[in-house]
């Protein structure tokens, strides 16, 4: 079994990798939180794997908050996957200490750098869509050698991009975020330029948006993953003040053409 989270596309693609690599059943944690009962039974040799973005570096809210009502059996084999747009701190010292309350650790735990998708720290900006054709041609051979790694059970595996300063990340400004701006107040919509398709109440995990033009529920639920933002197709939702770029994760299968950008629409 692998869980994954996702937001632009970037964790669903590299989990994705692992389910054909593997052969082993790809499940969505938000559907999955959804359940009366999150109690899962693996076969004989089944591997048990997490695929999850780094926010704000630490694990999302949504992904911990899977692990502390999940019940997992019969484990044999336990791996950690994480992406991030150039660095993930301590996020995966967070993930393991949520699976270790449940008597659980992993084997193999790896970082997959991405393009950059966070716009709601000022510091922070998009990648260049050159940049970004590299990142995913070096994420595409990463995943190669993870999906080997993984194949072959090989465990004492940490191949992770912790940064220069990753308690500062995690704890200090990683802290912040998650405390501050895991939040739904600071979306709004441009009702001039949004086309009430409903596609990003469709694509929200936690079905914190409702009607067109959309609008946020303010109900604590939003885990910030910026799905409504980014796959808007006239960038009609904004984060805060600034107005910046798009960016979703495009699976070509020609390394020669690889892209992830979305183009701002005018």
């Amino acid at each position: 079994m692998i869980f994954y989270f996702t937001g632009t596309g970037n964790t669903k693609w590299a989990a994705e990798q692992l389910a054909r690599s593997t052969g082993e059943q790809l499940l969505y944690i938000p559907e999955e939180l959804k359940k009366d009962s999150c109690e899962y039974c693996l076969q004989e040799g089944e591997r048990l794997g997490f695929c999850f973005p780094t926010h704000g570096w630490q694990p999302p809210r949504i992904v911990r908050e899977f692990i502390r009502k999940a019940t997992f059996r019969s484990t044999s084999y336990i791996y950690a996957l994480t992406t991030c747009g150039d660095n993930m701190g301590h996020a995966m010292r967070i993930f393991n200490k949520e699976l270790g309350r449940q008597g659980l650790h992993t084997d193999a735990t790896f970082a997959v750098v991405m393009p950059e998708s966070n716009v709601c720290f000022s510091f922070l900006h998009l990648d260049t869509p050159e940049r970004e054709r590299q990142k995913i041609e070096a994420a595409r051979l990463r995943m190669q050698h993870i999906c080997q790694v993984v194949t072959d059970r090989q465990c004492g595996v940490e191949e992770l991009v912790k940064g220069a300063i990753p308690y500062t990340y995690t704890y200090v400004i990683g802290g912040y975020y998650n405390k501050h701006l895991i939040t739904d107040q600071h979306f709004w919509v441009d009702n001039e330029a949004c086309i009430q398709c409903g596609l990003c109440a469709k694509l929200c995990p936690v079905d914190d948006i409702e009607g067109t033009p959309p609008q946020w529920k303010h109900d604590g639920s939003c885990t910030n993953c910026l799905a409504c933002y980014h796959h808007c197709p006239k960038h009609a939702i904004h984060w805060g003040k600034m107005k910046r770029g798009q960016y979703v994760m495009v699976d070509l299968e020609s390394k020669s053409r690889l892209t992830g950008v979305k183009k701002l629409v005018d």
